[in-house]
């Protein structure tokens, strides 16, 4: 990592977002974790009845909406559902009002639009994670939506 990579994670909010169900469909646990400047806020929730892929977008939805500011945001996740609709499909979506490249309507679409929304005010680097592979927060946000899915929130 040189200086200004250093520097800029140094100054932003770090971000690790995780969500799940057992089984998929059914029901489902989140969790965000937010670290700036040596504080950390833990996040969490459930829905009885959900996938896993609503899940992974209500992590991240919740962790930009808790931010008071805009922000600069390094935001991991370990759903390649996540990272490529924000990264690589979303344009196409919004120019197609809100239809795939099937031209069928978008699979969870007013979550793709509010954690769009969430996003806007802030300058949000997308980073994959690979899920269960050891990564410390990763692991951590994944047991606090373990925990949250268990407990019904």
């Amino acid at each position: 990592m040189d200086s200004d990579q250093a520097e800029q994670t140094a100054t932003a909010v770090e971000v690790w977002t995780d969500g799940g169900c057992k089984p998929n469909p059914g029901p489902g646990g989140w969790a965000a974790i937010l670290r700036y400047n040596g504080s950390e806020r833990e996040l969490s929730g459930a829905d009885p009845a959900t996938t896993n892929n609503r899940m992974e977008l209500t992590a991240a939805i919740s962790a930009l909406e808790a931010l008071k500011r805009p922000c600069r945001v390094v935001l991991h996740t370990d759903s390649e559902y996540v990272r490529n609709g924000l990264t690589r499909w979303v344009a196409g979506w919004v120019r197609n009002n809100w239809r795939n490249a099937a031209r069928d309507p978008v699979a969870n679409m007013e979550l793709w639009q509010r954690l769009l929304a969430a996003a806007k005010p802030h300058q949000v680097e997308w980073k994959w994670v690979r899920g269960h592979a050891g990564d410390a927060m990763n692991e951590r946000a994944d047991r606090l939506a373990t925990a949250a899915r268990m407990r019904g929130g």
